[in-house]
């Protein structure tokens, strides 16, 4: 009966140890498969973190080239702020000259019209006395 007991045990153990073996040797297949799965991963994601790295400093590069478009596109509108006041304000220095130029002009006017009617009034009044 021991005997028996030992053919059994021992033919389990050789199940268990072939089966154990197969277990190791597609253990060793998956890991196999694992590390070309990671090689390929590696060799295709290299170019991809590269590319996307250019693209990073491309886009760093555009946004200092707004940052500064934009500063220069400030110091542009002041500049037209600037010409819109000095415009405003020589407008206003052109209005009160036109309007002082006005004043002179119909106060030239007058002047030479009420010179004019006075010489006129005299010269008429004079030979009216010599006659």
């Amino acid at each position: 009966m021991n005997q028996i007991w030992l053919i059994i045990i021992a033919v389990s153990f050789a199940a268990l140890a072939g089966y154990l073996i197969s277990l190791i040797i597609d253990l060793k297949r998956t890991v196999q498969s694992f590390n070309d799965i990671l090689k390929t991963a590696e060799s295709s994601l290299k170019p991809t973190l590269d590319e996307l790295q250019m693209t990073l400093r491309s886009l760093r590069s555009v946004s200092e080239d707004i940052n500064d478009v934009t500063s220069d596109v400030k110091a542009l509108s002041g500049s037209v702020r600037d010409v819109g006041r000095n415009v405003k304000r020589v407008s206003d220095l052109v209005e009160v000259v036109t309007s002082m130029t006005a004043v002179k002009a119909s106060g030239l006017k007058a002047g030479v019209k009420a010179g004019l009617a006075v010489l006129l009034s005299n010269l008429f009044s004079g030979r009216k006395k010599e006659d």
